[in-house]
């Protein structure tokens, strides 16, 4: 029987097996004792369970001292405020995130984990570890994000996650608006609406414990329409309900309906209606509690978004004679990323395993991913970014790495 420790001083598996053997061996020997030894036979047996249990007894403290020793420091570091060591001492970033949404989180024709998300957790894994691939992504549905990065047993948090005041407070520490998004509705063009306006009485499928679910009933309220919410905990059951007819409209992120639809057998017979009923910053959680954990996964941002302000890409990291490019690089000075115990050449280590933010965005939201525009948008880089020929005007901005 193997032993996972999950968190610090939780063994309850070796615990349980502790006991339920000395439970058996408590009552092997009192049915010995009540019997008087009546048979000789019945004793020897009651004799060898009892010796058999002290043996598994002392082979299950020895999982527990290995398991310990193996894992326990890098949990005792991970619980002391020292995350970003026990990560290197269990050598993965795990990251929660999902695999039923094109674009965000996917399954490839390889079963691979892809999608902008995921590449945010290997950006991580590049900078701390030196190695892209040294990630575990552990699927969770919307209702489990909270209590999941609440616990600290995972090191980051990007399942589509918006930021609001309360998560903030509550559930973790918001690292960097990676995605700007906006909450829309879906219908089919045979129910004949062209607003979200005229869905009253309608029913409406929606994603169980979701800003998408609150925002829902705050926008029936206002317009007094009356609208009824049928809610599934994940995003698969709402759009089979949906493609059933179960529901009138489906809503969700436009960014997530229209990835969706995409996929949909009969993807023209649905639009998505004008109206954008809320904001939706989208980005990294991290968990309370370690200052210099939420720094590092900030920084590893930043760098995404600066490489691409920079012009700096995974087949070309040549500064020139642009100062701040090269700081960035680590050619000259710094930016503070050894003072977070990164290396002088984070970015590098960063830009060659997943790209900047444009090449992340392409490949997974963009032209090579499930095609959503950027130019002009939200999620273009901000006005007077230094590069020639990136998107601009939008809001895409961090710390500047100095």
């Amino acid at each position: 029987m193997g032993i996972r420790i999950n968190k610090k001083g939780n063994c309850m598996t070796i615990r349980n097996s502790l006991l339920v053997m000395l439970i058996v061996a408590g009552v092997l020997a009192l049915v010995a004792c009540q019997q008087q030894a009546d048979s000789s036979a019945e004793l020897a047996d009651a004799q060898a369970a009892l010796v058999a249990a002290e043996t598994r007894i002392t082979g299950l403290e020895q999982e527990l001292a290995d398991a310990q020793a193996s894992g326990g420091d890098a949990m005792m570091m991970m619980e002391s405020g020292d995350r970003l060591a026990a990560v290197k001492e269990r050598g993965r970033v795990i990251c929660a995130s999902r695999n039923d949404v094109p674009g965000y989180g996917s399954l490839d024709n390889n079963n691979n984990n892809v999608g902008f998300d995921i590449d945010l957790c290997r950006a991580l894994a590049a900078a701390v570890l030196g190695d892209p691939n040294a990630i575990e992504i552990r699927l969770i549905s919307a209702a489990e994000r909270g209590p999941t990065i609440q616990s600290g047993e995972v090191d980051m948090l990007v399942r589509t996650v918006t930021w609001t005041t309360s998560r903030d407070a509550q559930w973790g520490n918001y690292a960097q608006t990676m995605f700007y998004d906006g909450q829309g509705f879906l219908v089919n063009k045979g129910l004949g609406v062209s607003s979200a306006l005229e869905l009253k009485d309608a029913t409406v499928c929606v994603t169980q414990g979701t800003t998408t679910e609150l925002n829902l009933q705050d926008f029936s309220n206002q317009n007094n329409l009356n609208i009824t919410p049928l809610t599934f905990e994940d995003t698969d059951a709402v759009v089979a309900a949906y493609q059933s007819e179960q529901c009138d409209a489906f809503t969700n992120d436009r960014s997530q309906l229209a990835a969706i639809s995409s996929a949909f057998a009969n993807k023209d017979d649905h639009v998505i209606l004008p109206e954008t009923i809320s904001e939706e910053p989208l980005g990294p959680v991290v968990p309370h509690g370690d200052d210099q954990w939420f720094d590092v996964v900030k920084t590893v941002m930043a760098i995404l978004i600066y490489g691409e302000a920079y012009g700096l890409t995974s087949g070309d990291m040549n500064p020139g004679d642009n100062t701040a490019a090269k700081r960035l690089l680590g050619d000259e000075g710094s930016f503070g990323q050894e003072s977070l115990g990164l290396s002088q050449t984070v970015a590098r280590d960063v830009l060659g395993a997943v790209g900047n933010y444009g090449e992340i965005y392409d490949r997974n939201l963009g032209p090579d991913g499930i095609n959503l525009p950027r130019e002009g948008g939200r999620n273009a880089l901000w006005a007077d970014a230094p590069c020639a020929d990136c998107p601009k005007g939008g809001q895409i901005y961090a710390a500047p790495p100095r």
